[in-house]
């Protein structure tokens, strides 16, 4: 959580929800370098393309992100799982499908899907591409050594040991079959870990997605260490991002200071109950966001999903329940729609200039109340001259909504500036209004 600025004309609201602090010890981050000071905001391929994203789709999709994302913040573009798998078609995973991978268990991508891969060439020639498009280059990796590497026994690059000597049969995977975990144990392991990430750095690399890491984290917190460690090793300052959630809250700590984002739920996709299931969670994590440290809810599934099969279910209002939450909760904002039907309503609400701001630069973001049926958030603007204030009915049926303006430290008459409407209004002592089912509010104050 920000610093008060105890010069600011608005004092930060009592916070609710807060987790007690656990006890675990804070070990100081792996690198000097502060990667991601703000919320990385990008896209990922996973909920449009599933498994199946190619070389031709890559590039069509960042030239448009480029266009009509990149404007906004949006620079980092990410290819999701299975890049590495000749034949994969869709969501589900394949019992021992084969994988491209080079004589040192490193995986690579499958080059019928990306033909700039071949002859070794890996991802450099995509990601020299993405970066002269203005973005940022990111790929998913799963935790772990691949099990064909195990059963080959393949070396591990620079040193005397094999897949064998380093891999953990014992550690798997409960949902993709593609690995095995690596034992932080043994001589060689951390070897492993160096001699991938500085493949990726050779790449241009920009950003890990690492799955099968936050879930359980009092186990793979030796690998989650050895990762960012390995990254250190690598020279590049590549942004670290553990998956999946929920992650356990007693080790809050230990991920602000070995990752640069974290999973705080399951895969989100577009259901209400999901989007509702959110709002406790942004306010148990909130007391552990920092700048290069961020609770991550996980990508918007809007606009056109799952393979193009059909557009999202959340409703208009929804929609804009799901960005102002994750914007005043400075979640990562990580489109995941199909750019290639990117349609006018969805760009407006990635875009809106006011709320990236309040994602990208606020301070002081706190839950304020949540009895069932309310829920308040408040934040600083950087200076400290202004506040922010959203209103949310997470209820099914309109209610009225009354916020007094003294409980959140606002002066008693304010200028109301609507974020989503663009309206501007005053209010004295109060605000008041009906909100529809799922629907929100985000206001700017300034005093008058």
């Amino acid at each position: 959580m920000s610093t008060l600025n105890r010069r600011a004309l608005f004092a930060a609201p009592a916070l609710i929800g807060a987790a007690t602090v656990p006890a675990v010890a804070a070990t100081p981050p792996k690198s000097p370098t502060l990667r991601a000071p703000k919320p990385p905001m990008g896209w990922n391929s996973w909920n449009s393309f599933a498994t199946t994203l190619t070389e031709a789709q890559a590039l069509e999709t960042a030239k448009i992100m480029s266009d009509k994302l990149l404007p906004a913040g949006y620079d980092v573009f990410t290819v999701d799982i299975q890049w590495y798998e000749p034949n994969a078609t869709g969501y589900e995973y394949r019992h021992g499908a084969e994988l491209a991978m080079d004589g040192y268990g490193r995986l690579l991508p499958a080059p019928n899907r990306f033909p700039s891969a071949a002859n070794g060439a890996g991802f450099k020639p995509l990601a020299d591409k993405v970066h002269a498009l203005g973005l940022k280059f990111g790929v998913h990796l799963m935790r772990g050594i691949p099990r064909l590497a195990y059963e080959k026994n393949l070396p591990v690059l620079g040193t005397k040991f094999t897949a064998r000597d380093v891999a953990n049969p014992n550690s798997v995977c409960t949902w993709n079959t593609d690995m095995y975990g690596v034992d932080m144990s043994k001589p060689g392991a951390q070897a492993y870990y160096n001699s991938v990430f500085k493949l990726f750095a050779d790449w241009g690399v920009d950003f890990v997605k690492m799955d099968d890491m936050s879930r359980p984290y009092d186990i793979n917190w030796p690998e989650i260490e050895g990762a960012q460690a390995a990254i250190a090793a690598s020279g590049r300052p590549i942004v670290l991002s553990l998956s999946p959630g929920e992650t356990d809250l007693k080790w809050a700590v230990h991920a602000q200071n070995n990752a640069q984002m974290w999973r705080i739920s399951d895969d989100f996709w577009d259901s209400w109950d999901m989007l509702k299931a959110q709002f406790k969670r942004l306010a148990d994590w909130s007391p552990y966001r920092r700048p290069g440290a961020w609770p991550d809810a996980d990508m918007l599934p809007m606009g056109l999903l799952a393979l193009g099969q059909r557009k999202t279910k959340f409703t208009p209002d929804e929609q804009q329940t799901l960005m102002t939450l994750w914007s005043i909760a400075r979640s990562p904002l990580i489109m995941g729609g199909d750019l290639r039907a990117l349609d006018e309503a969805t760009l407006k609400l990635l875009t809106n200039k006011e709320v990236i701001a309040l994602n990208q630069d606020s301070v002081n973001n706190v839950p304020v109340s949540n009895d069932g049926a309310q829920v308040v958030w408040t934040a600083q603007t950087a200076d400290g001259k202004a506040r922010y204030l959203a209103i949310f009915n997470i209820g099914d049926h309109p209610q009225v909504v009354t916020q007094p303006l003294k409980a959140i430290n606002a002066p008693e008459n304010v200028r109301v500036h609507n974020l989503w409407t663009g309206a501007v209004s005053t209010a004295d002592e109060e605000i008041s209004l009906e909100l529809r089912g799922h629907a929100s509010v985000l206001y700017k104050l300034t005093p008058l």
